[in-house]
């Protein structure tokens, strides 16, 4: 055979090879817009989303989700339901590390045309446009995207990833118990109890309980804290998770989902998976006294404005961040309710 033909039928073999990787790429393409489709898609509130004039370079570099764990006896995903689990997810552009600040739940906050009230009730009030726009202008963030999820869900999701690895206390078994019970109920399942404390895998149901734990010592804080180190449980573990197991998930999971982010977010974000590292995790407000105000207990930033400094510098690395207007009425309003200005 000739030089010349040779040439010619390995460039026909190259471009069909081509061809066939252009194939898949499209095939696979159209079949993760089709199975991200399944999610419950909400922007209708999106551009009744606000946040305060914020003078930083650095936050641009990062892209920022809330996370919202609805506290619904029913599995209800939109307003009417208070938020359990308020988690931001800061995704550095460049590195791809990823920072999570859980907010607790009982922080003393100003929702916006509703006055002072906590945190998690900006979601039962107003749904994800309100709850966002509550953490914007309290803390000088600019989130505007979210991911709703209720307990179905993150239950289901660790039992296809074969369970999560956790360290129960004696003093957390009996909670754990508890909250499996509850968890029966509202999701129609029979899971047993857990037998004895210590380092073990936990399926999907005691780990949700887990985490739902709040009467410890540390409460609403050290429940905070055993939501994140779920997140990052099921994070790491669905890194490891091979196709058939992630297709599992997304055609399980996907329809319990309540977010703004459509097919081609959904996709920007999937594409590098294998990059993202939970890199350090903490709970917010960072300096905070838990008292009662009007007869109802709260978490008080102690000087809110100190505080918003410090979450931008854990979040965005901003050694220098001065917080807005905005936040320094806010603060000096709870300084004047603590007694601490």
């Amino acid at each position: 055979m000739s030089k010349k033909k040779k040439r010619k039928r390995l460039k026909r073999k190259v471009l069909l090879f081509i061809d066939l990787i252009l194939l898949i790429v499209v095939v696979g393409f159209g079949y993760f817009i089709f199975i991200t489709g399944k999610t419950q898609l909400d922007t209708s509130g999106d551009g009744a989303i606000v946040t305060n004039s914020i003078d930083s370079e650095e936050i641009g570099g990062y892209r920022n989700i809330a996370i919202f764990g609805v506290d619904s006896r029913d599995n209800a995903l939109e307003k009417s339901t208070h938020s359990d689990t308020i988690v931001i997810a800061s995704i550095n552009r460049k590195t791809k590390d990823i920072k999570l600040a859980s907010i607790y739940r009982d922080t003393y906050s100003d929702i916006p045309g509703k006055g002072f009230d906590k945190i998690n009730a900006a979601y039962f009030k107003g749904g994800y446009p309100l709850a966002l726009n509550t953490i914007n202008t309290n803390f000088d963030l600019d989130v505007k995207e979210y991911l709703t999820v209720n307990f179905d869900s993150v239950c289901k999701v660790i039992d296809l990833l074969g369970g999560i690895t956790l360290d129960i206390t004696k003093e957390e078994l009996k909670y754990v118990n508890g909250y499996t019970k509850e968890l029966n109920k509202i999701n129609g399942t029979n899971v047993g109890k857990m037998k004895s404390a210590g380092t073990q895998l936990v399926n999907g149901t005691h780990a949700t309980a887990y985490a739902r734990i709040r009467y410890t010592a540390g409460g609403d804080f050290k429940r905070a804290e055993r939501q994140r180190l779920v997140i990052q449980k099921i994070f790491e573990k669905a890194k490891k998770a091979d196709i058939l197991t992630i297709n599992s998930i997304v055609n399980e999971i996907f329809p319990q989902i309540y977010t703004n982010l459509d097919s081609m977010d959904m996709l920007s974000l999937a594409k590098d998976i294998l990059s993202y590292n939970i890199v350090d995790e903490t709970g917010f407000p960072f300096d905070n006294v838990a008292e009662y105000y009007n007869k109802i207990s709260y978490v008080f930033p102690v000087d809110l404005a100190a505080n918003v400094t410090k979450l931008h510098k854990f979040l965005f690395d901003d050694d220098a961040y001065v917080p807005s207007a905005k936040v320094q009425e806010t603060s000096g309003k709870i300084l004047e309710i603590t007694g601490k200005k």
